[in-house]
């Protein structure tokens, strides 16, 4: 069985076609331009598997994810220019008549991961997982469902005390200024230091002054959640800074709730590469297909 698998970042599009063993069978990915043309590309590229059965999107967003609303299947008021109110359902159901899941980017991660960890024999019930990169976001499962009646989490957008050393640092979100998105996203590096944060070193304060606040954003869902683990992707994250989060995350939280091992309980993804939403697809959309 054929299963289509669409990671569609702000950045870049990923596109795979995998089985129900959730192994990539074909993969492409492409620059994220115009709504038009690079959900032409998606809708091109899987044309090229007519035995695909269905489609899982795991989008950037945020989305439209009620499916008594008008506006299901859309992107909705993103700051992405030019994919606000964009029908990303709609389009691909124009030219493809198979079952089609839709939900969020980190959400998709999220059941990747969630999927991985029953693959690996760690009997879990919930986690969640957050991306760091130009945005950042977060999903979370309970019992293999997602969080959210709503609509989906914006985890990224929740706000936090200033660290002392960051005081005149107003923030990149274009919403809420110094949220979690707007301190910690990928670009801060560049707002802050005029530097990309691949060209600086871990030695560098301003990574202490990022772990404050990904660790504050642990200790919410900590404490507002319970999960079983917190799981941490995307571009800025790495086992170095990793360490840094933890350390600030015991300190923080200070023995408040046991949450047993911290280097088990905040983690790398299982998936390498940052593929954990490609994984999910594939299980997502062969749970859309037996439906």
């Amino acid at each position: 069985m054929l299963l289509g698998s669409v990671e569609a970042g702000g950045t870049k599009f990923v596109c795979a076609v995998g089985n129900e063993d959730y192994h990539i069978i074909d993969k492409t990915k492409f620059p994220t331009t115009t709504p038009e043309e690079t959900l032409q590309k998606t809708v091109d590229y899987f044309k090229k598997f007519p035995e695909l059965k269905a489609i899982s999107i795991a989008s950037f967003g945020p989305i439209e994810l009620r499916q008594n609303s008008p506006k299901y299947g859309y992107i909705t008021n993103t700051p992405k220019p030019g994919w606000a109110n964009t029908d990303f359902v709609g389009r691909l159901k124009k030219d493809f008549d198979v079952p089609i899941y839709w939900t969020t980017d980190v959400n998709g991660s999220a059941y990747g991961e969630y999927v991985m960890a029953t693959l690996f024999n760690e009997k879990i019930n919930s986690l969640v997982y957050y991306t760091i990169g130009t945005g950042v976001g977060a999903g979370a499962i309970v019992n293999g469902h997602f969080i959210g009646d709503l609509g989906h989490p914006e985890m990224g957008h929740v706000r936090l005390k200033r660290h002392p050393d960051d005081l005149d640092f107003k923030g990149i979100c274009p919403f809420h200024g110094d949220c979690l998105e707007g301190l910690v996203a990928g670009p801060t590096f560049e707002a802050r230091t005029g530097k990309k944060g691949q060209d600086i070193p871990l030695t560098d304060h301003v990574w202490d002054i990022m772990a404050f606040y990904v660790a504050q954003a642990a200790i919410q869902v900590t404490l507002i959640l319970r999960p079983a683990k917190i799981v941490f992707g995307g571009g800025v994250v790495s086992e170095a800074f990793l360490k840094k989060v933890r350390a600030q995350f015991k300190e923080l939280l200070n023995n408040y709730v046991d949450v047993g091992d911290v280097d088990k309980y905040i983690v790398m993804p299982l998936v390498k590469e940052n593929g954990s939403a490609t994984v999910g697809d594939f299980a997502l959309a062969l749970k859309e297909y037996n439906k």
